[in-house]
């Protein structure tokens, strides 16, 4: 993706289909984030003193006379922030489910106890925002022209200019990067990175990663698919732009990829086929976008998704296919995959 405009689409597309995405202390084989850029985490640890200044992945460093306080950040991001112990005011962003429940990228956070200012996709409520007072907002990137994810085109120019941003790239790296630059932010704002918890979680996704490269290296026969599930489509998800993918794919993973010329009108991310055409790659083993906006496999109704020998077989599983950047949610996604792999039978 060159361009925003190539990458909304995209992104947009994976939204109501299959996506892109998902991981700390980088393994010695595969951790490469050349791309991310440093921190500078002035006032780290201490919420009341200043001043604070961070540079983002846009190579933009923000600088403030004292920590934020009033954080509004992208619901993914909020969560993971959560994670480490930093709080925010306002979110925007898939938040609460049509019955009022938190949304699998709201994570832990109490969601009844944040500003919503957009909980679809080209929503958000500027005046809510200004409501806030906000000293920053900190958002994901999909793309690598700094457009900020789920703040729309319509009314950027409106909210950039009521508070400083931050972005994370999430584009075209392992996940290994985003999570240290979210530690990194995360510490800037006053997490105590050496919490047990923290610390733990970190060990249980370095275990977790050490096992699925084990799981990958005894059965490399097993190929995995990355679907998504739409009611008049299935999208089959390419590697190398997703930060999950990507890091599993460096594990050793055996993945089903879209022929280049399948995913040139998505910018590279994913392949659209007809639910007549869902049998057209074979697999072993079927990853599948958790997030509300797919279809969930256990309400694809088409005849021809049961008939596929991975589904027969009951080696579908979840894919959380827009990460929560801290390492305690990163563990489940690794595992999971790790345990399908060493348990899967060769279908395909």
């Amino acid at each position: 993706m060159s361009n925003a405009t190539t990458a909304r689409f995209s992104r947009r597309g994976l939204l109501a289909a299959g996506g892109a995405l998902g991981l700390g202390a980088v393994l010695t084989a595969c951790g490469d984030d050349k791309k991310d850029g440093g921190a500078d985490t002035k006032g780290s640890g201490d919420t009341k003193s200043g001043p604070w200044s961070f540079k983002d992945d846009r190579g933009t460093t923000v600088k403030l006379d004292k920590t934020p306080a009033n954080i509004v950040a992208f619901t993914g991001v909020a969560a993971a922030l959560y994670d480490y112990g930093i709080e925010v005011k306002g979110v925007f962003g898939p938040t609460t489910t049509k019955d009022g429940k938190a949304d699998v990228q709201a994570g832990d956070m109490d969601v009844s106890k944040v500003t919503v200012l957009g909980n679809v996709w080209d929503q958000f409520n500027v005046e809510k925002y200004a409501a806030l007072a906000p000293d920053v907002l900190i958002s994901t990137m999909f793309d690598d022209a700094g457009t900020l994810w789920y703040v729309p085109e319509a009314s950027k120019d409106k909210i950039a200019k009521l508070a400083p941003s931050v972005g994370i790239s999430v584009f075209d790296r392992q996940l290994t990067g985003p999570l240290q630059r979210m530690w990194e932010l995360a510490e800037s704002l006053g997490a105590d990175m050496k919490d047990a918890r923290i610390t733990e979680a970190k060990k249980r996704f370095e275990a977790a990663s050490e096992r699925l490269r084990k799981a990958a290296k005894a059965k490399p026969e097993i190929k995995v698919l990355v679907g998504s599930a739409s009611p008049e489509l299935f999208y089959v998800s390419g590697t190398n732009l997703s930060i999950d993918l990507e890091y599993f794919k460096a594990l050793g993973v055996n993945f089903v990829e879209p022929t280049e010329e399948a995913k040139k009108p998505t910018g590279g991310w994913f392949e659209s086929l007809s639910w007549e055409n869902v049998d057209k790659h074979k697999a072993d083993v079927i990853l599948m976008d958790d997030r509300s906006s797919a279809i969930q496999p256990a309400d694809i109704t088409e005849a021809t998704w049961k008939q596929l020998p991975a589904v027969k077989a009951g080696q579908v599983i979840a894919r959380s296919t827009e990460p929560i950047l801290s390492y305690d949610k990163c563990v489940a996604p690794v595992e999971a995959l790790a345990e399908a792999i060493e348990k899967a039978k060769k279908v395909s």
